[in-house]
């Protein structure tokens, strides 16, 4: 066999791996690189898990019905209101009793929090409260609202919630408001669960249906890993028989709260910020627990925060083992159950969006934290000053504008090229033709020398070969 055969063949097998792909119908989503979805080759480019900024502490548990064993929280945006609801518990105790309640602060910026004077439960013995639940238990152990947001929703019940325990099965709840709120169903609306945690639902608009994704353990009962189980519903009312989540070819791992939501930005990307548990991992020692104030049977273990990502199904991709956000310096945040992240992510500026996270727990300063990152920011592409490049499976769109979310650095920068689906480049759509993009941009537009859109390639397979030198990418999408 000749050099030339030998080339026509490389060349034909090289084609042929294009034309065999699967091809993505992109429509106009956004794509984030928080997975392998869209990527078939790497080239001096690697998926990196961003660092969140911490902000501090937004609010502390300090109230007499708060205390140090507050958690399982929640954050919603309802147009310019910010709910972030969470469990009061001032003592530990055995869990599902009517010591705990459902509280609610509120926020316009998602920055700065206060408690709203709703006053309808305890008043008694707490004349000025904001509890919105209470002796209801137990429901109140780990209520988890949501907003939905299926079109034609009942106005009466925007806000939906389960909560509930494995003797009484997850009780679902309605608002109008996010404030006031009532029982839907006077039985459990699903029960074959063990639900021991924070259980957390939402209407996927990807999959037309009601999710939750709820705590199960790996061998049955209490035994095992701590892991996640889905249920789906047309109703809220009726839940399919539940399936086991799986975690792809990773290690197995106590995930105490899977913290699973529809992405804002992206919701056929759904989004755990989860609390990774270490029974046993123990760095206090007695000494330095009762120095702190932390409760004696809670500093023999010790928490984080991992990223899972979902596309629907009963599947969940780990892309990142390592931890999306550590523990802080100092003992008092390594402790058991401290870390543990509130459910969704939330936009606060233009720029940027933020989590919160339940720290200092068993402790008389256990508050919540803020922690920031860039809008999109969960993830990135990144290729340093040498450079590097991407090629995307092939996939088919609708729209006419490529716009990114990057940064670069003063010498960085990056090009896109646009292939066919066996290849090939577009003409016109080279590399040299790619006018390079420079700065830092949420929302940076890529143009061509001869090209500022892409309305000629409209519904047609293409893929990106996306040129990057000291630079990140965080998303993109075609509009």
């Amino acid at each position: 066999m000749n050099k030339i055969t030998l080339l026509v063949i490389t060349s034909i097998q090289f084609i042929n791996i294009y034309v065999k792909a699967d091809v993505y119908d992109l429509e106009n989503k956004r794509e984030l690189f928080v997975d392998q979805r869209l990527i078939e080759k790497l080239d001096g480019v690697e998926m990196r898990l961003s660092t969140p900024i911490p902000s501090g502490p937004v609010h502390k548990f300090d109230k007499p019905w708060e205390g140090p064993f507050s958690g399982y929280s929640t954050v919603i945006k309802d147009n310019d209101n910010y709910f972030l609801y969470y469990r009061g518990l001032p003592n530990a105790g055995k869990d599902g009793t009517n010591d705990e309640t459902s509280c609610v602060i509120t926020s316009i910026d998602g920055i700065n929090w206060v408690r709203p004077n709703i006053s309808k439960y305890l008043i008694n013995k707490y004349p000025q409260n904001n509890i919105i639940l209470a002796n209801s238990a137990p429901v109140t152990h780990n209520f988890s609202p949501f907003l939905d947001t299926r079109i034609g929703v009942n106005k009466k019940h925007r806000f939906k919630a389960l909560g509930g325990n494995e003797t009484s099965g997850l009780i679902a709840y309605t608002s109008h408001d996010g404030l006031d709120w009532k029982k839907l169903h006077d039985k459990p609306v699903f029960t074959k669960g063990i639900f021991d945690s924070q259980n957390v639902s939402f209407w996927s608009q990807h999959e037309e249906c009601y999710i939750c994704y709820f705590r199960t353990w790996t061998k049955g009962g209490y035994n095992g890993y701590r892991t996640v189980s889905r249920t789906t519903s047309k109703d809220f009312i009726n839940w399919t028989d539940p399936i086991k989540m799986t975690f792809g070819d990773t290690p197995t791992e106590h995930l105490y709260t899977n913290q699973t939501h529809p992405y804002y930005r992206a919701p056929h990307i759904y989004i755990g910020i989860a609390a990774r548990f270490m029974p046993g991992r123990k760095v206090l020692t007695t000494k330095q627990a009762e120095k702190l104030g932390v409760s004696p049977s809670y500093f023999n273990d010790c928490s984080d925060v991992v990223l899972l990502s979902s596309r629907g199904g009963n599947s969940y991709q780990r892309n990142f083992m390592e931890s999306f956000l550590r523990p802080a310096i100092g003992l008092e945040n390594w402790v058991s159950r401290s870390n543990y992240p509130a459910l969704n992510i939330v936009q606060t500026s233009e720029q940027e969006m933020s989590f919160y996270v339940n720290q200092n727990y068993a402790q008389p300063s256990s508050n919540l934290h803020r922690y920031r990152l860039r809008i999109d920011g969960i993830s990135s592409l990144y290729s340093g000053y040498k450079g590097g490049e991407i090629i995307t499976k092939p996939f088919v769109f609708k729209g006419s504008e490529l716009s990114m979310n990057y940064s670069t650095s003063a010498a960085g920068g990056i090009r896109v090229e646009i292939l066919d689906d066996a290849g090939a480049v577009h003409q016109g759509y080279s590399k040299n033709d790619c006018i390079e993009a420079i700065g830092n941009y949420i929302d940076g537009k890529i143009k061509w020398i001869d090209h500022e859109n892409l309305n000629a390639l409209a519904g047609k397979p293409i893929r990106l070969r996306i040129f990057l030198k000291d630079a990140n990418l965080y998303s993109f999408y075609i509009n």
